[in-house]
């Protein structure tokens, strides 16, 4: 447990970088997401027990990771039409998530979150953090505290839709983990959704 808690301080320390207003300026926030994904994942790696995780690819898997992703991006879609009903603020806290694609290659983005940040989280989040949890606590309190912790994380950023967002996503793909146990699945519906919702059809 105490090198759970080492990993999880570390992944505040890293998104306390990348997203406080007091940090954020300074830094480049892809480049620290590229270091903090190798990172975390070198840990969970080192310190997670994954001889009994589950890495397959199956065609079943592949439909699940497609239709999970598609369906996520559909929520967030209709998401962001309530919530622009709903606060005033929704829309300009969206827009300055999109903004940090400013000045960057879409494609260099796109195997950034494809190939490396999207996988890096799962194998992390959901990998290391809730299956670890899992085996003290069991699975669906497990399954609260990760998604509550992954949204902790991004408190840094003083971002509501942000927030809610990274809520929102934990708890869906924390859930996708425990239905399917796959860590594949969670991987690949991470990774696409990713750049579904950041690159080819943004939510604008």
């Amino acid at each position: 447990m105490k090198r759970l808690l080492n990993a999880i301080g570390i992944a505040a320390v890293l998104w306390f970088v990348m997203f406080s207003p007091w940090t954020k300026p300074y830094v480049n926030f892809w480049y620290v997401m590229l270091i903090s994904a190798g990172l975390l994942t070198t840990l969970a790696l080192f310190w997670g027990n994954f001889r009994e995780a589950v890495f397959a690819f199956r065609i079943k898997d592949l439909i699940i990771a497609i239709l999970s992703a598609v369906l996520l991006w559909f929520v967030f879609y209709a998401g962001d039409a309530i919530s622009r009903m709903l606060f005033s603020f929704a829309r300009p806290e969206v827009d300055s998530v999109y903004a940090m694609r400013d000045g960057q290659n879409s494609r260099f983005l796109a195997l950034a979150l494809m190939l490396w940040i999207g996988p890096a989280e799962e194998v992390f989040w959901r990998g290391y953090v809730q299956r670890s949890l899992e085996g003290r606590f069991g699975k669906w309190i497990a399954l609260l505290i990760a998604t509550a912790i992954y949204a902790a994380v991004h408190l840094w950023s003083f971002n509501f839709m942000l927030i809610m967002a990274a809520l929102i996503c934990g708890a869906f793909w924390g859930a996708l983990y425990l239905y399917n146990r796959n860590l594949v699945t969670v991987i690949l519906s991470h990774a696409l959704w990713d750049v579904g919702i950041f690159i080819l059809f943004p939510i604008m």
